[in-house]
């Protein structure tokens, strides 16, 4: 009898440690943890390939990749654009890599040999010419959405994995209202929605967002030309058509402290928009979907984290950062900001 109780109080305390055990795991919080910062240049391009290859693009002409999970770095200034902004970057493995120039003239760069050298694959010198960002559906075909230029969002396409571009015709560019722009902030204001449509956001005057149908009028915080949607993230693209599940983010980034409609969400393909019980501590530059629920953003004041979905954000660091990105092929998260800072998510 005395073996028979012993033993069930060991199961008992055995159970009772295991499931104290998964309480704490699931209450475990995410944190920053600081890779590199200090080399002066202001990182808003970030693509990563995999747990190992991360890419990263700024000013004053800079690139840098890791090949090793963000424990070294190369950097580089491309020659010849040594004063250019790269304010966003898509990379395909250690050796691909395409960058943006943004503005007169605007450039699209790529390197096929991990940055050794690099080729101008597209130029515009149209007087306004700014690109905002960058994305791509799958290695060949890819997207550059640009502010508008005579009332219209530029827009111009690789079907070839970026080695050349088609701009979109005038007549079917989206048209934009006086005083309404995108943010070239983290590269993230347009995104795919499925295999072959995509969605991007805009801010300022007035803020929206564009895909096949017509423009939705965005609840964020917009009036002012500092004001507006700076990012928009999308989970289920693959999944569900037309990407359901979407978050954006912004705010006035004159106002970093600010919170006042800086962060909505939709399940229904924005024909509903909700606000956070909680929202985001401040203005926030980029949003990053890690899993359905799990959402991770970031701006000038800080990162934040949400486990429900958008719902409820928590202040997990108050480390400034421009971007924040999901491995493609892997389970790792890394920011990049000012200063050359660039930051990776641990648990």
């Amino acid at each position: 009898m005395n073996k028979l109780k012993t033993t069930i109080n060991y199961t008992f305390l055995l159970t009772s440690f295991l499931i104290n055990c998964i309480i704490v795991s699931a209450q475990k919080k995410p944190t920053v943890e600081i890779l590199t910062s200090g080399n002066g240049i202001s990182l808003r391009g970030l693509s990563v390939v995999n747990d190992n290859v991360i890419w990263v693009s700024g000013n004053k002409g800079t690139v840098g990749r890791s090949n090793n999970g963000g424990k070294t770095w190369k950097w580089m200034t491309v020659k010849g654009f040594e004063k250019n902004d790269f304010r966003d970057i898509e990379a395909f493995d250690g050796a691909t890599a395409l960058i943006i120039a943004i503005s007169e003239p605007a450039y699209i760069l790529k390197t096929s040999d991990g940055g050794d050298s690099w080729k101008v694959v597209y130029e515009n010198k149209t007087k306004g010419i700014f690109l905002d960002a960058m994305e791509f559906w799958n290695e060949q075909a890819g997207i550059v959405i640009g502010d508008p230029i005579d009332g219209r969002f530029f827009v111009t396409r690789t079907f070839d994995g970026g080695s050349s571009w088609q701009d979109i015709p005038y007549s079917n560019r989206p048209k934009a209202d006086s005083g309404e722009a995108c943010f070239a902030a983290s590269g993230t204001n347009v995104r795919a929605l499925d295999k072959d449509e995509a969605v991007f956001i805009s801010g300022g005057l007035k803020s929206r967002m564009f895909s096949k149908n017509e423009p939705v009028m965005l609840p964020i915080l917009q009036g002012k030309e500092t004001t507006g949607a700076n990012s928009i993230a999308v989970w289920d693209k693959l999944k569900l058509k037309g990407g359901k599940r979407m978050i954006v983010v912004g705010g006035d980034f004159n106002n970093a402290e600010s919170a006042d409609k800086n962060c909505f969400y939709t399940n229904d393909g924005g024909k509903s928009w909700s606000s956070p019980n909680t929202p985001p501590h401040g203005y926030r530059s980029c949003v990053e979907y890690f899993s359905k629920t799990d959402v991770f953003s970031c701006g000038l004041n800080g990162v934040d984290y949400t486990h429900d979905g958008g719902k409820n954000w928590k202040w997990i660091s108050k480390e400034s950062f421009h971007v924040v990105r999901a491995s493609k092929l892997g389970a790792a998260i890394f920011l990049a900001g000012i200063n050359g800072k660039i930051g990776k998510i641990v648990w």
